[in-house]
């Protein structure tokens, strides 16, 4: 049985996707086909995703494309700003692709974004979901001086999976890239289940991420964007996910948000 989400309200999606194309911006709500896109936008928070649609790298559950970037949208930082006023949004996340094909993956562009969000719209809160800039310090640095609220970076899976998902990444520079963060600002990563990973590869990994000092963290089942995309291999039950989320706190996460259709950036504005 598929899950089942609230469905959204047409005036809600109608009026965001209006504002969305009239800026010329990227969702991640409506790239991923998040499941959860009414709730967020009913609740004021959303996702952008920058630096274009097109990635360098190529994880085999990600349903963004993975092909050669087209040049930098100079106008995108305020044009992402604009859209957040007009849609009056209270707490905004920004991600982006992989942009391994840049000299510095990006990051001036990624922290121009966010700078020019804040001094359009002074009252948000903004969440930086970013790559690992290849654990590169310069890169990190001009996130974590930029006028962000909370750090992000999504380990996304466990240490025994990661390098079949995610052949072009590393667990040890995305556990870096999250060490590095957590001595400035609130730490938040992500992991999703049904991958074919043990408990004890679950359990493994949120220990790395505690050691890292990531405070917050969702768990969520991985859902196959296509049938090209890897395979489901195990679906979660609600008591699995609740069990999930009781070892997190228990070994030290200050915030969990676990369950079946949970993403990255769900409830990032009440974590």
């Amino acid at each position: 049985m598929k899950p089942k989400v609230k469905a959204p309200s047409i005036e809600l999606i109608s009026k965001t996707h209006e504002i969305i194309e009239k800026y010329g911006v990227n969702t991640v709500c409506y790239a991923s086909k998040c499941p959860n896109i009414a709730e967020c936008f009913s609740r004021k928070s959303a996702t952008f995703m920058i630096l274009g649609d097109k990635c360098t790298r190529n994880c085999l559950y990600c349903n963004i494309v993975c092909e050669k970037p087209a040049n930098l949208d100079e106008n995108e930082p305020l044009n992402v700003a604009k859209a957040i006023s007009s849609l009056n949004l209270n707490y905004v996340v920004i991600t982006s692709v992989d942009r391994d094909d840049l000299k510095d993956f990006g990051s001036s562009h990624f922290a121009k974004t966010i700078n020019t969000i804040k001094h359009l719209n002074p009252h948000i809160k903004i969440e930086a979901l970013t790559p690992d800039f290849k654990g590169d310090v310069n890169a990190l640095n001009k996130i974590v001086t930029s006028n962000v609220y909370k750090l992000s970076h999504n380990i996304e899976t466990v240490e025994k999976l990661h390098k079949t998902l995610k052949p072009q990444s590393s667990y040890k520079t995305s556990l870096a890239v999250l060490e590095y963060y957590s001595k400035f600002k609130i730490t938040k990563s992500s992991i999703m289940v049904g991958f074919g990973e043990s408990f004890t590869d679950i359990e493994k990994t949120l220990k790395s991420l505690i050691n890292a000092g990531v405070s917050q963290l969702t768990i969520g089942q991985y859902l196959r964007p296509s049938p090209k995309h890897y395979p489901v291999k195990k679906t979660y039950s609600k008591e699995e996910f609740e069990m999930l989320k009781n070892l997190a706190l228990d070994l030290g996460f200050e915030s969990v948000v676990s369950g079946l259709l949970v993403r990255s950036s769900y409830y990032a504005d009440r974590l």
